[in-house]
């Protein structure tokens, strides 16, 4: 059985954000006016969050992609009062949005929070309704979204592989962002395959995840820069 996970190595990323673009393209993500992204309603999948190491005058800014970090014991779907957050058997955690009722519990519980709810009806102007990505829903006013690793390319990938007769491989399946990704600087693929990509630089000594403190066991893993 597959587990699908992401490193993403800050010692390359630019932080040029080009995988938040390629995100919002492939999922199909609404656009949010000025006066709604005052009250910090804008919706992302994947974010570049920016901090601060060391101390004045000594300092150096950085920025960190945060996509959903797909944990194997995500606090979200343990708050859900009617199970539309899951954790399927590949490790990915998605949402059937046909039973969100929008009480935002995941959002709260949510660490990471990498979760955003939806305001209003989704709209985009008319130059670009024909862009829109036919193989992703479009969510509607009064549920939470968030990152699915595309999880509609593995839907494809594996239709692609059962009409070849073959075995779904790793490389089959890329989410946008890695794809878009012009520094090389994230990688996904099988970690529980010992020598795929992902799965040899989570081992390495650089790699570490965000508040593995709390146990959620995220499946993003970062590579730290300057070693």
């Amino acid at each position: 059985m597959h587990k699908w996970g992401m490193v993403i190595d800050l010692d390359r990323c630019s932080g040029c954000q080009t995988c938040m673009a390629a995100c919002h393209a492939e999922n199909n993500i609404a656009i949010i006016g000025p006066e709604e992204s005052a009250m910090g309603r804008t919706i992302h999948w994947i974010e570049l969050l920016p901090y601060i190491e060391g101390e004045y005058p000594h300092i150096k800014a950085r920025l960190l992609p945060r996509p959903c970090m797909h944990c194997e014991h995500p606090a979200c779907i343990k708050v859900c009062p009617v199970g539309a957050t899951y954790v399927n058997e590949e490790g990915l955690v998605g949402i059937v949005y046909s039973r969100c009722i929008g009480c935002r519990y995941c959002t709260t519980a949510c660490p990471y929070t990498v979760r955003s709810f939806n305001w209003y009806e989704p709209r985009w102007p008319k130059e670009m309704k024909g862009s829109l990505n036919r193989d992703v829903s479009i969510r509607g006013k009064g549920v939470v979204e968030k990152c699915s690793f595309c999880h509609h390319r593995l839907l494809k990938a594996r239709e692609r592989a059962k009409a070849e007769k073959r075995e779904l491989l790793s490389e089959d399946y890329i989410p946008a962002c890695v794809q878009a990704c012009p520094s090389n600087a994230m990688y996904f693929g099988d970690l529980n395959d010992p020598f795929s990509t992902v799965s040899i630089l989570s081992r390495e000594r650089r790699a570490f995840k965000l508040l593995e403190d709390l146990g959620t066991e995220p499946k993003v893993i970062y590579l730290s820069e300057g070693m």
